[in-house]
């Protein structure tokens, strides 16, 4: 009978896993839009899923990202621009008031200074530092999981997820232009516009490769610039390989490449230096909130805890 009960149970498991994702597709095709990257998704999670205990495992502890690129796609269903009006000229002006730098006479914002004053080695750093913003948290993440750290890792990926839902809100309370749009077509906004590469058109010249094009090309919303999650991620990154105590080595390193796409942010006009400090700011407190406040509410952290166990 015991035997009888598991197996019943495994189907319905298998049963519901595959529901979910068939309903997912469903969803994508019908309300939002089905894309390959979409299937594709849905394929490898299922594959992990179903292979053998051990990639299940790293199918579960995947969700948290999976979250996030849901939860970023979905938000074209309703874009921020139609919930508040878009900051364009008060935020330059702002710029320039606070952080201007003087130019013939005039002050101008520093991705002004940045579009006139370049050097192809920075533009080659600032590809690299760019290319670091998502890649290296999960690649940090995934080495926390593989070297046995389940319980950072499940606390580095969940604050991940949060602080994105947190800098979500950041775009539908305050949508805001970029710089490059204030740069290249002025203060009014037009919602037919397309994602555009800024400042880093220059690293796709320099290696002959599309690279930036081709992930900017596709933007949905092109006003969601405040807060800077470019500038949260890899901080995130170092604020949990301080905590879970990393070689200084390596917490060195993130600390470099974290301050590398600050600065790209700024220099490949894709965002305004207030843009990269709330950015710091959404990252600092995603973590506070997550680990002193969401932590100590008890039914949060048995979700955390039973998250662990099961990755």
């Amino acid at each position: 009978m015991p035997q009888r009960s598991d197996s019943r149970l495994s189907v319905l498991h298998t049963a519901a896993i595959l529901a979910a994702c068939l309903a997912f597709l469903a969803f994508q095709y019908l309300v939002v839009g089905l894309t390959p990257m979409h299937i594709l998704i849905v394929v490898l999670f299922s594959a992990l899923y179903f292979a053998h205990p051990t990639t299940r495992k790293l199918a579960i502890a995947m969700l948290p990202f999976i979250a996030f690129g849901v939860t970023y796609d979905w938000m074209r269903l309703w874009p921020n621009y139609k919930v508040n009006p878009i900051d364009i000229q008060p935020i330059y002006e702002a710029e320039k008031h606070l952080f201007g730098i003087p130019a013939d006479g005039s002050v101008i914002t520093p991705n002004e200074y940045f579009s006139i004053h370049n050097h192809p080695v920075a533009d080659a750093l600032s590809g690299f530092f760019y290319l670091c913003w998502v890649p290296l948290p999960i690649a940090f993440g995934l080495w926390l999981l593989f070297h046995g750290e389940r319980r950072w890792y499940a606390h580095f990926a969940l604050v991940f997820l949060f602080v994105n839902w947190l800098g979500f809100c950041g775009y539908y309370i305050h949508p805001a232009a970029p710089p490059w749009y204030a740069m290249n077509f002025g203060f009014e906004p037009d919602f037919s516009t397309p994602g555009n590469v800024g400042g880093l058109a220059r690293f796709d010249e320099l290696v002959g490769i599309p690279v930036f094009h081709s992930i900017y090309v596709g933007n949905a919303n092109i006003f969601a610039a405040v807060p800077s999650l470019h500038a949260a991620y890899m901080l995130i990154a170092t604020i949990y390989a301080i905590l879970s105590k990393r070689h200084p080595a390596v917490i060195a390193v993130f600390a470099i490449i974290t301050m590398g796409i600050w600065w790209t942010a700024v220099y490949s006009c894709h965002h305004y230096v207030i843009d990269v400090l709330l950015g710091i700011a959404t990252a600092f407190v995603g973590v506070l909130l997550f680990e002193q406040v969401l932590m100590r509410i008890p039914p949060f952290r048995r979700f955390v805890e039973r998250f662990t166990q099961l990755i």
